[in-house]
């Protein structure tokens, strides 16, 4: 732990820290802006790695502890960084209703990884979200960023073949 007086120096001289820096000042280096920190060095950085987590600790005058708590519990944050893809399935009551299940196992096959798990390639990004609040719509996954609704498993796995078909075409 430090004193409030105390200057917690960045993991690294990357300029991303100082937007990191405003957002922790912005809120008085007070432990009350630990989540919107957390969304700060996420958004800058992609991802919450050990160090930044330490730094944000650090400098909140936070315990480590209650620092990953915070980064694991929301599944928003990410601990690793995430592939040039993204995928999210929905496991809310509705989407598993609907086949979900199907799908994640689908797409886990396919792809070698499961849920939480990047592929080798850094290609995709398997997630799952408790509830993604589009029920009407389901079941519902959200490709990089895109809500697709009454998803079936061939729509959904045309749609992954697509993304990795314009990342070869981009590579070529």
């Amino acid at each position: 732990m430090s004193s409030r007086n105390e200057k917690i120096e960045p993991p690294s001289d990357d300029k991303r820290w100082r937007i990191v820096q405003a957002t922790m000042q912005r809120n008085g280096f007070e432990r009350d802006g630990l989540i919107e920190t957390l969304h700060t060095v996420q958004e800058s950085f992609g991802f919450l790695d050990e160090d930044s987590l330490r730094y944000v600790a650090a400098s909140l005058n936070a315990p480590l502890s209650q620092v990953y708590g915070v980064s694991t519990f929301y599944h928003l944050f990410s601990l690793k960084p995430a592939g040039r893809h993204t995928c999210v399935v929905c496991l809310g009551t509705a989407c598993y209703i609907k086949g979900i299940p199907l799908l994640l196992k689908e797409i886990e096959n396919e792809y070698g990884i499961k849920a939480g798990e990047t592929t080798a390639d850094g290609n995709l990004s398997l997630m799952t979200a408790r509830c993604l609040g589009s029920c009407g719509l389901a079941p519902v996954a959200v490709f990089d960023g895109e809500i697709a609704g009454k998803v079936n498993v061939h729509e959904a796995m045309d749609r992954l073949h697509a993304l990795q078909e314009a990342y070869d075409v981009r590579q070529a």
